[in-house]
């Protein structure tokens, strides 16, 4: 019996993309389905009734949520382009620095751009972040010569940040004080594998425009 594998993701949301990402790299065949996040399909509230939300990833009927638990799951059942170190430390390492990027990167990026209140203390938070992250980075990507979990779990500063920032006007990834993370976004965002799975920077600053008029 083949592998049936199905993933319920949003094209806005770099958490189901992260998802795409890592079966189109290991070459998985799946089947897609684009939720409409403000009318949620049965499919999704069945296989991802604790927090409703995308990605919800289902294996032979076995669903799984969580980008990040998804991605560990993926790498061990298909062996192919691994995503995660061998060696237990690295392997822990890239599982701290994915987790730091969800805990603290996201959610202060995503402020500094749409809460205007908490815009400065955010952007200081962010900048901190992003400087921890421009000394993490040693070769062409987190994983080394190859895309690995990091960089996957990065696509919202590679990707979002970048698209965002042009449409808010709000500066948080700039060449000046991240040369690295710059150049590190640019060669994820162009790899041919991310262009294929993820949403272009056109697509997603159309996607986040309506968030700048209220009455949407």
């Amino acid at each position: 019996m083949g592998d049936e594998v199905k993933l319920y993701g949003a094209r806005g949301s770099p958490f189901s993309d992260r998802v795409n990402v890592a079966l189109k790299l290991k070459g998985v065949e799946y089947k897609y389905y684009e939720e409409d996040l403000k009318n949620k399909s049965g499919s999704l509230l069945k296989y991802n009734p604790i927090h409703k939300k995308v990605p919800a990833f289902v294996h032979n009927e076995k669903p799984l949520a969580e980008s990040l638990v998804i991605l560990e799951y993926i790498d061990e059942t298909w062996n192919t382009h691994p995503i995660l170190p061998q060696h237990p430390y690295e392997r822990a390492q890239a599982r701290f620095w994915s987790r730091f990027i969800d805990d603290k990167v996201v959610p202060t990026a995503w402020k500094a751009f749409w809460v205007k209140e908490e815009q400065k203390k955010a952007l200081e938070e962010a900048t901190e972040y992003l400087e921890f992250l421009e000394k993490e980075l040693k070769g062409k990507y987190f994983g080394g010569e190859s895309i690995g979990m990091v960089d996957i779990a990065g696509n919202f500063i590679a990707q979002w940040i970048p698209a965002i920032q042009e449409l808010v006007g709000v500066e948080i990834l700039t060449e000046e004080k991240f040369p690295k993370l710059c150049k590190w976004s640019h060669d994820f965002a162009t790899h041919p594998v991310i262009k294929e799975a993820s949403p272009s920077k056109e697509e997603l600053i159309a996607l986040f425009k309506p968030r700048l008029n209220p009455a949407n």
